[in-house]
């Protein structure tokens, strides 16, 4: 009992530790619900009973409501965020089913600088933000947290990382672009909600925060703070110690009978060898491989880079690479027109007249050589490049490769204009400034790969493979799975619907053409079913009696198709969904009527049998029909045929704008985004652009999509060429991406566009000088 006792006060202080020892600094916290008072400053907002118990929550009902912060408020939360890059945000939730809504939102006029949502219509979290190149960006996460269930949520963003927490599980890590935190006056904090129309959040929030801070989970999930165990690790540790002990004892027995044996095979000797490249080395052996220093040790070949070391060379002389060799060695120079040339360099200089003289580095001297015979070109003179090494031009597109370089293993020859360099292999760095050496990048080791739960990552030359772990299948090239509820069939997807697995899960997606959460899909006719008709299959709608067309959008004429059932002695007269059988003038007409072979009698009103929004009539010995009168004021009014009499929230959805309505199931397309009326929530998503591969491309205004351009200086997205370089206006080179203010100017900006100078007048430093 003694030894129980002690176990558990160690325990227990263990446990306290990481309670007691945690904290926030209260600068670095947003409380939002304790900040706006809740739930006495919000109508509509009331205090319910949390996911804990006697924690506080609050209940967010489908009723208008405003909960904003005040002006005042609103500043002393963005005197924490603004232009900070690293924040957590922290929430508590239940959100109702199906629905999708924002949980809070950061927003001046259209922009969007932080705002979470939840769709529950296609089960998304989603995180709008504005980028440091002042676009407005979306990032989604696929993900059902609308399902009625209490899960905490947290979502840590680190300069341009990102990684989301749901109930302590890590489920998404990216790197995605830096957020602009730059918040102007005037911006307004929303919780709940997007503004007084859209975006209501329909559940129960609680714990909801923002810390300036990283990794600001731990705090919402102390396990995941790994430098202080848990009781729960203590046990286990416990556990283990004792299954260690066991194990080695019965090591010991083993290392004892091996010692024995190993007694008897003292007077023999193993040599252990390595081979690499075809050569094979014996143990503790060196040699050189490149600009690499490789040893043999027991089996294993394991290679450090080369140093070089750096020495004076005698006068007449600089350090210089040799072919063969990695390290630089000195080499005899030559010194012509304040520009240094090694042994055997040629230069060309033309004279006044424009005749062309060869020099060769010779024995210290720069001396005149004769001219090479050209060979006749095949090409127009505008394509013909001179040499800075021949008085022979050549031809633009010149294969100077196939000539001979010195380009080594793990590095390729790539031709320019007037000479051949060398390039890096995707997945390797140089060892040297002219990349003529190589070095695979272990991506594994350096963190540079993207190897998900389950997974383990095996670097390759030039890339890394991620390895399922026993026991589990892979779902993409990142990630695994215990098993895949999509092909066992043990998943609740509709018919109409696709599904994903996921880890330790699945999603549904509905098919192209039809709506809903994926469980539930229901088919979506994009221009709507009019005139009462039903949408059956996507973009097919069951038309009434009476009209067709795609959307049932054409009356049928029934006197000129004779499809009506008027009596000989009566004339058809066409309506709209129906028709007329009236008495022609001057004759008797029977007050009764014959419809579909049954007589109906004078002044007898009934509903087609096969549309029951259609009301026929017979009156004086003719059939009138037509679409059925909604009266609203009737309480016992059929809303399937008078859908505009409904008077829930559901019925209709408001347009961003506020001018205008739309029904459920309409869908618009407002800021890049495609919105969809669903039960009287709107809910948005960004519109889905082509991949555009190109190396140069602009997103014009007011478009959505980027689009490929040839001038480089008009595009504002480049797929950056490090090989690539520019010669600014004093001939200095600048390298791809680089910018610098041109010389002799004050507002003139340049950048180095993959090879291209491109400069322009910065506008705001004119007005500043």
């Amino acid at each position: 009992m003694e030894s129980g006792c002690g176990l558990g006060t160690l325990c227990l202080l263990l446990c306290l530790g990481p309670v007691v020892g945690f904290g926030v600094d209260p600068s670095l916290q947003i409380d939002v619900l304790s900040e706006l008072g809740l739930p006495g400053y919000a109508a509509g907002v009331r205090q319910v009973p949390g996911l804990h118990n006697g924690s506080k929550a609050f209940l967010f009902p489908d009723t208008s409501r405003s909960v904003k912060a005040s002006p005042e408020t609103a500043e002393i939360f963005f005197q924490k965020l603004r232009n900070k890059y690293e924040f957590t945000i922290l929430v508590t939730l239940k959100q109702a089913h199906l629905n999708s809504g924002v949980i809070f939102s950061i927003h001046h006029l259209d922009h969007r600088y932080l705002e979470l949502e939840s769709s529950g219509h296609r089960n998304e979290i989603r995180l709008h933000y504005r980028t440091g190149s002042h676009r407005s960006h979306t990032e989604v996460f696929p993900y059902i947290l609308a399902d009625d269930k209490w899960h905490r949520l947290s979502l840590a963003i680190s300069a341009s990382h990102l990684i989301l927490h749901v109930d302590c599980n890590k489920i998404y890590e990216r790197v995605v672009e830096k957020p602009f935190m730059d918040l102007p006056v005037g911006t307004t904090f929303w919780l709940g909600q997007r503004n007084n129309a859209h975006g209501y959040f329909k559940g129960i929030m609680q714990d909801v925060q923002l810390l300036v801070m990283p990794q600001g989970f731990i705090s919402q999930c102390p396990d995941l703070n790994r430098t202080c165990p848990t009781c729960n690790d203590f046990h286990g540790l416990v556990q283990k110690i004792m299954e260690l002990q066991d194990i080695l004892a019965k090591t010991s027995a083993k290392l004892s009978q091996a010692e024995q044996r190993m007694n008897k095979l003292d007077q023999c000797y193993c040599e252990r060898t390595c081979t690499m490249k075809g050569m094979t080395y014996r143990e503790f052996e060196s040699w050189t491989d490149g600009c690499k220093n490789c040893t043999c040790m027991n089996g294993t070949v394991q290679c450090e880079a080369l140093i070089c070391s750096l020495s004076d060379c005698p006068p007449n002389s600089a350090l210089s690479y040799v072919d063969g060799k990695c390290c630089k060695e000195c080499q005899s120079v030559c010194i012509f027109e304040g520009r240094t040339y090694f042994e055997g360099q040629r230069e060309t200089v033309y004279s006044s007249s424009g005749d062309c003289v060869l020099f060769e580095c010779k024995d210290h001297k720069m001396q005149r050589i004769p001219k090479d015979s050209c060979a006749t070109l095949n090409c127009p003179e505008s394509q013909q490049i001179p040499l800075s090494h021949s008085c022979c031009k050549i031809c633009k597109g010149h294969d100077f490769c196939t000539e001979g370089h010195n380009c080594m293993e793990h590095s390729v020859c790539r031709n320019l204009d007037d000479r051949a360099v060398c390039s890096c292999r995707d997945g390797f760095r140089a060892l040297r400034e002219d990349n003529a050496y190589c070095e695979d990048v272990d991506e594994c080791a350096e963190g540079q790969h993207y190897c998900r739960e389950n997974t383990m990552c095996v670097n390759t030359p030039g890339s890394f493979m991620c390895i399922c772990k026993t026991g589990y299948i892979r779902i993409d090239d990142y990630s695994c799975t215990e098993h895949d509820e999509c092909v066992t069939n043990q998943h609740n997807c509709d018919e109409n619907a696709l599904c994903f697995n996921t880890v330790g899960g699945h999603n549904c997606v509905c098919k192209l053409g039809y709506t809903g959460n994926g469980t539930v899909c229901k088919a979506f006719c994009k221009d709507g079913c009019r005139n009462g008709g039903a949408c059956i299959a996507s973009n097919v709608c069951a038309c009434p009696q009476g009209f067709t067309g795609p959307s049932c959008e054409t009356d049928i004429d029934e006197c000129a198709t004779g499809r009506h059932s008027c009596a000989n002695d009566t004339v058809c007269f066409n309506l709209d969904g129906g028709y007329d059988c009236r008495c022609p003038h001057g004759k008797n007409c029977t007050g009764d009527c014959i419809h579909e072979d049954k007589i109906k009698h004078n002044g007898q009103i009934w509903v087609l049998e096969n549309d029951r929004c259609s009301v026929c009539s017979c009156q004086s010995g003719y059939v009138m029909c037509r679409r059925m009168v909604c009266d609203c004021e009737n309480p016992t009014v059929d809303l399937f045929c008078c859908p505009e009499c409904d008077p829930r929230l559901s019925s209709q959805c408001l347009h961003q704008s506020g001018e205008l309505s739309y029904n459920s199931g309409d869908s618009w397309i407002q800021n890049c985004q495609q919105c969809r009326c669903l039960q009287g929530e709107v809910d948005c998503w960004p519109l889905p652009c082509p991949e555009v591969d190109c190396e140069f491309s602009v997103l014009p205004e007011n478009e959505c999509c980027p689009r490929c351009v040839t001038d480089p200086c008009q595009a504002d997205t480049i797929r950056n060429d490090i090989t690539k370089t520019c010669l600014d206006e004093t001939n200095v080179v600048r390298f791809t991406g680089s910018s610098w203010i041109k010389h002799g100017t004050e507002c003139t900006l340049c950048q180095c566009k993959n090879g291209h100078v491109c400069c322009s007048v910065d506008p705001q430093c004119l007005q500043e000088l």
